[in-house]
């Protein structure tokens, strides 16, 4: 079954100094964080804040590709959390019919932002992503779960890194 979800936080890891992309459904009951790279994050960054760049980044050239060729995106959804990757499909459609797209999360979330669709996840990764937590250190992943699911408005800023 999956999850509608939104982008509710960007952050810094302070501990690795990664980006994390921290995902929460309409409900605030789950939370998924995604750690991302620095230069996808900052793709995602740029879409939040509406901020137009001199020349077509990346995830704005596939946006205008997709569109000449009239494709839309349907929905994004991460799909799997395989050896502490998650996986992501983006679900093309034209003329009624539909594409999976295998995709790295951080791309399908800039896509999601630039193409104004549904995310979505998968409630086997939600569940396998809290196991994956416990298992490599049951007290700071505790830690780490309260302090992502009580994270308010305030805390998470518009979107601040």
């Amino acid at each position: 079954m999956e999850i509608e979800m939104k982008i509710r936080g960007l952050m810094m890891d302070a501990s690795t100094n990664t980006p994390i992309v921290i995902l929460r459904d309409a409900e605030g009951k789950a939370v998924l964080p995604i750690w991302v790279g620095i230069y996808e994050a900052n793709a995602i960054a740029l879409e939040i804040e509406k901020i137009a760049t001199p020349r077509p980044m990346t995830h704005d050239l596939i946006k205008q590709l997709l569109l000449g060729l009239n494709f839309s995106i349907h929905k994004v959804v991460v799909s799997e959390l395989k050896d502490d990757t998650f996986y992501a499909l983006i679900w093309l459609e034209r003329e009624g019919e539909m594409i999976a797209m295998d995709a790295r999360p951080s791309d399908a979330l800039a896509l999601a932002l630039r193409m104004d669709c549904p995310i979505y996840v998968e409630d086997e990764v939600l569940k396998n992503s809290k196991v994956a937590a416990a298992a490599a250190d049951p007290a700071s992943s505790e830690e780490l779960r309260r302090w992502l699911e009580n994270l308010g408005e305030d805390e998470t800023g518009r979107y601040k890194m």
